[in-house]
């Protein structure tokens, strides 16, 4: 076996471990404001603090070398599990979630962005232990991995190794991957802000926008209230829809946007393809709503505009219970929840350019029928793409749908109804977060066994590194040379 450096591995889960000990500090101001106590975060800081600052100043200069791929793909895997763990200490000390893996659950619900939720009430939690917990998402969302990089340029170019394994950013739009960190962390930075002042000039208070925030941009769906986003105004339902709609858009569209690459996004098949299957799934949905059920026009078109972006970005959020539409409705809310966003975004799913790719394989695939000969290239804005890499999209559809079908089996033999069991497999494998049946977008999976409440984090976990990530550690070719 080709020798991993252990000592790599974990410096780098010692600066997560710094870092997740100073964002529990951001939750104090919070905690003083509220009046609430603030002991809990205390203690959780310095818990992580201290094995963090002592893996990394003692193991320091372990990483000034080329991180190997091998170390990259261990690296993120323990790095995600240490983040999750790490992030229960304040729901431990301050008690407010009863039992380990409902704590769990939450904790890794909303670092993988996912927003499932074992909670029945939302709002009984402190204001403090709620800003936590959207925090989770915000985090989850640029990616603990891509804070790494930006206070670590040691890593070099192991560190662009280990940022795409953690984020589905592929494209290199800058020369150095410290640039790459920089410019996707202001993009994220400005989209929270954006949202933040928007949210609160519609009337909802600064502490529940800068959670919706958290929850929209993140791809998560974590909200303050119990009904979700279904309570305010039609201006705050538009405005957090347009948002999921942009941060399901690859961070690579706004970095051509914001330099002026007005050809580059011309020429991005992948963002038109999310487009166009945004604007169709929404006008669908607005006529199953409008003819089958007594909604007028507006209501119909907002609650699709709303659901449908909420479903694709893999956010989440709920202005109304779709469960209760009418059965072509709910059910082309299931098959969405395979649909994802584009890649270089913070959300989950399948991802629209691999569905393109397999799209075009597909009629390549009827015309070769025709024509044996032909030679048809595939290509993605304006790129070739090599033959090796559409098998690999195909074969990775084929993983994720097989990974699906075998948590939807495990959690109805432990007892889960078979249209849970298919709703919760996909929102987990998504991280969309709400199923069907009570589970739905206004249930929660407080009714859950604790089986299927592992099974669904485990799915989170694979969802959010994208399968590969954590599968090739149990591939004996793996610990090999």
């Amino acid at each position: 076996m080709k020798f991993i450096r252990v000592s790599s591995v974990l410096n780098i889960v010692g600066i997560i471990l710094i870092i997740t000990s100073a964002s529990f500090l951001l939750c104090i101001p919070v905690a003083i404001l509220y009046s609430e106590p603030v002991t809990p975060f205390i203690l959780s800081s310095i818990t992580t603090l201290l094995p963090g600052s002592i893996l990394f100043l003692l193991l320091r200069k372990s990483i000034e070398h080329k991180v190997s791929i091998k170390e990259g793909y261990i690296s993120v895997t323990l790095g995600w599990l240490t983040l999750i763990f790490a992030g229960t200490l304040p729901y431990l000390y301050s008690g407010e979630i009863e039992g380990f893996v409902n704590i769990l659950f939450e904790t890794a619900s909303g670092f993988t962005t996912t927003g499932a939720s074992i909670l029945s009430d939302v709002e009984a939690l402190s204001k403090s232990i709620l800003f936590w917990r959207s925090m989770t998402h915000w985090i989850g969302g640029i990616g603990i991995i891509l804070l790494v990089i930006i206070i670590l340029p040691t890593l070099k170019v192991g560190g662009y190794g280990l940022f795409t394994l953690e984020s589905s950013l592929k494209e290199k739009i800058l020369p150095k991957t410290k640039s790459i960190a920089k410019t996707v962390l202001l993009t994220y930075l400005s989209l929270t802000t954006a949202e933040i002042i928007l949210l609160t000039a519609g009337g909802m208070d600064l502490f529940d926008s800068i959670c919706h925030s958290f929850g929209s941009v993140a791809t998560g769906g974590f909200s303050t209230r119990n009904t979700s986003l279904a309570e305010y105004s039609p201006y705050i339902q538009y405005v957090a829809a347009i948002f999921m709609f942009l941060a399901a858009t690859s961070y690579v569209v706004f970095y051509y946007i914001v330099k002026g690459y007005f050809s580059k996004v011309k020429k991005n098949d992948e963002f038109w393809f999310y487009i166009f299957f945004v604007t169709a799934s929404v006008v669908f949905v607005t006529l199953t709503l409008y003819f089958g059920t007594d909604r007028g026009f507006e209501l119909s078109f907002r609650h699709a505009f709303f659901q449908v972006i909420s479903q694709i970005s893999c956010t989440g959020f709920a202005t109304t219970d779709y469960t209760v539409w009418p059965h072509l409705g709910w059910f082309f809310m299931f098959l969405i929840m395979f649909a994802g966003g584009s890649t270089g975004s913070t959300t989950g799913g399948i991802k629209m350019a691999r569905h393109l790719i397999s799209l075009k394989n597909l009629k390549n695939t009827f015309v070769r029928l025709q024509h044996q000969n032909a030679v048809i290239p595939i290509r993605l804005n304006g790129r070739l793409v090599p033959d090796n890499l559409v098998n690999l999209m195909t074969v990775f559809i084929s993983l994720y749908l097989f990974i699906f079908l075998i948590g939807a089996v495990i959690m109805q033999i432990s007892g889960i109804s078979i249209v849970e069991s298919a709703g919760a497999s996909a929102t987990c494998m998504a991280g969309i977060g709400p199923g069907l049946g009570a589970s739905g977008n206004m249930g929660n999976y407080d009714h859950f066994n604790p089986v299927a409440k592992v099974t669904m984090m485990m799915l989170m976990l694979i969802g959010r590194l994208e399968i590969f990530t954590i599968l090739a550690l149990f591939t004996r070719s793996f610990w090999k040379n």
